[in-house]
């Protein structure tokens, strides 16, 4: 399974990303180790999840997530409860 998952940032913005490991991956954002994106942003905060049976559902979901507006996304994150992470 991969995930498709939303992060909210320090100031705000959310970021939208894709991983098999999703422990590891938030791992990796906390310690400066993911994204030069998010990396200037911390703390992080996990808002949203869902998973996808394969690597191009996954992709191609995030893909659709990343051309939202700020809007929608957030209006994603509202519908589903908060994941833990």
């Amino acid at each position: 399974m991969y995930n498709v998952y939303i992060l909210r940032l320090s100031d705000g913005s959310l970021y939208c990303g894709v991983t098999k490991d999703l422990n590891r991956r938030l791992k990796e954002h906390r310690q400066g180790r993911g994204s030069k994106y998010v990396k200037g942003r911390l703390p992080l905060e996990l808002v949203y999840l869902e998973k996808r049976d394969t690597i191009a559902e996954a992709m191609n979901r995030e893909a659709e997530i990343k051309g939202w507006t700020k809007k929608r996304k957030e209006n994603l994150v509202k519908s589903r409860e908060k994941p833990r992470g």
